[in-house]
Formats: C-alpha cells, sequence, structure tokens
C-alpha cells in the first residue's frame, strides 16, 4: 500500500509543494513545529534514509540545501534544522525546520495549526527564494 507521501507525490493529495525534480519532492509539513517546517521526500518509496543509495543520500542533500538557503531566506531564524526521525510516516523523508533555540525543533512541542491562506503565504516565500 502506498504511503501517504507517495500519493501526495502522485498528486492523489493535495500539498503546498515547494520543490520538485525527477528524484525528489519538497512540501511544507501540515503539522509543523514552526512556520516553514518543509519535508523533503525521495519519490522512490523507501522506508529507512540509511537505505538509500549513497548517490541518492548526496542528490538529496543537495536538493535540501537549496530549499533550505530558501527557508532561512523567507523567516527571521538563526539556522535551518535539518532531521532525519521517520517514524511517523514510513518512506524516508527530511525535516527541515526554521529555528533559533533547540526548543523550535523538539518533536515533543505541540504541533502548529496554520490555515490554508497562511500556508499558501509561506509556500510563496520560500518559493520566490529559491534559486537554481
Amino acid at each position: 500500500m502506498a504511503t501517504i507521501f507517495t500519493k501526495i507525490i502522485n498528486g492523489e493529495i493535495p500539498s503546498y509543494k515547494i520543490a520538485e525534480n525527477e528524484n525528489f519532492i519538497a512540501f511544507l509539513d501540515v503539522f509543523p513545529l514552526k512556520e516553514g517546517h518543509t519535508l523533503i521526500v525521495p519519490k522512490r518509496e523507501i522506508d529507512d534514509y540509511f537505505d538509500l543509495s549513497e548517490t541518492e543520500i548526496t542528490q538529496m542533500a543537495l536538493f535540501s540545501q537549496k530549499v533550505a538557503k530558501a527557508i532561512r531566506m523567507s523567516f527571521s531564524c538563526k539556522k535551518v534544522s535539518v532531521t532525519v526521525i521517520g517514524l511517523e510516516v514510513p518512506h524516508a523523508h527530511v525535516h527541515l525546520i526554521p529555528i533559533n533555540s533547540m526548543d523550535d525543533c523538539n518533536f515533543s512541542n505541540p504541533k502548529m495549526k496554520i490555515e490554508h491562506n497562511r500556508m499558501e503565504e509561506i509556500r510563496r516565500m520560500i518559493c520566490e527564494k529559491l534559486t537554481n
């Protein structure tokens, strides 16, 4: 059975897409810790991040770097954290979260509830900062 991320990749479930290429997709987390919290997902459905090939991990890091720079330019933050957990969805993915303190990327914190219009605004802000 396809994961929720595969359904997003296939367009079966709507998302707030930030970027996409032939191997990866970036979209806003709909249950974010902070505004701008973005997921980077390989299009190839694989459960464990470390089961990706060396090439895939390298390409995913470079894809993530572009998105992280756009996030950093879009929000007042000290850094963009990179987190790989992978327990909530059985499809490898990376969380990019704009942070000003360690507490900003604490997954025990309550998730934010952001209205559709604000999510669209956040998506546009990040997309406008993306460079090739």
